[in-house]
């Protein structure tokens, strides 16, 4: 960890503003997760009559529901059955030494970082959560638990059966129910997906700190620039250079590090744990 992170890290425990992090599918590939544009994502598997980006779409869930559910069950099926890796565990370890300086906004709907035991307090999915489901006609805004007897193992993308379709029918309605996410052709809220918040939480970070994620999506460039605009210091870690790397190489207050975001976090949690005990 270099010198000008550690001075940052101290100043921002320093003056109580909050260490946020924001990660995107990059922290999960450890798990076995395939991120959506990587040579072998989600984005060129798709299913077997349509791309993944038309496929997770609300106009294509309107014309074809059965055909999106078919491939959100096969991705839900590798979801079900990954594990936490060490990067999971260590934002949560972060977050029991910073307690309320932290903050964690993932555009991931893996459950991973709950499986890894990070509070939902502090926890914000900008993206929504694969364990929940809604009516897809919005009949209300109740999130229901994803339903457990369907049987994710040995999922094959192109079959769904009659009795898994019944199980996805809204139970105030009847109409087809919907994954809890974010759709292509959709756009940022509050209620669901908690846009307001972190907006705000971006305007009072002192460090904000990204990790693996492309920075295509609209609500974490937000995010970026209100953290630089309000003099935040803004450190990319990634394996290969995003659309903010070159942004944050030419910021004072910003840094690209061409890393693994497990050793970054172990370096990170080492010298927050020996700042923290020093100050006892």
């Amino acid at each position: 960890m270099n010198s000008k992170l550690k001075d940052v890290l101290k100043k921002t425990l320093d003056n109580g503003r909050k260490i946020t992090f924001l990660v995107g599918a990059g922290i999960s590939a450890e798990s076995g997760i395939p991120t959506f544009r990587g040579k072998d994502g989600y984005w060129v598997s798709g299913s077997k009559n349509y791309k993944a980006q038309e496929i997770g779409t609300f106009s294509m869930f309107q014309k074809a529901s059965q055909e999106v559910w078919k491939w959100f069950l096969y991705r839900k099926s590798v979801t079900e059955f990954a594990k936490p890796n060490k990067s999971h565990f260590l934002l949560k370890d972060i977050e029991c030494l910073l307690e309320d300086q932290f903050a964690l906004v993932s555009q991931n709907v893996d459950g991973l970082h709950k499986k890894a035991g990070s509070s939902e307090a502090r926890t914000f999915l900008i993206h929504g959560d694969f364990d929940f489901v809604r009516c897809g006609s919005e009949c209300s805004s109740e999130l229901y638990p994803f339903p457990t007897t369907i049987d994710l193992s040995k999922r094959d993308k192109h079959v769904i059966t009659e009795k898994e379709w019944v199980l996805l029918r809204c139970p105030k309605c009847g109409d087809d129910l919907r994954p809890h996410v974010l759709w292509f052709d959709e756009y940022y809220n509050e209620k669901y997906y908690k846009r307001d918040t972190v907006l705000r939480i971006s305007k009072n970070t002192g460090l904000l700190i990204i990790i693996g994620t492309s920075g295509a999506t609209n609500l974490p460039q937000i995010i970026v620039e209100n953290a630089l605009s309000r003099g935040a210091f803004v450190v990319e870690v990634n394996i290969e250079k995003s659309l903010f790397s070159e942004h944050l190489i030419q910021k004072k207050n910003g840094q690209f590090v061409q890393n693994k975001s497990t050793p970054f976090l172990e370096e990170f949690y080492q010298e927050l744990n020996e700042i923290m005990n020093a100050r006892v």
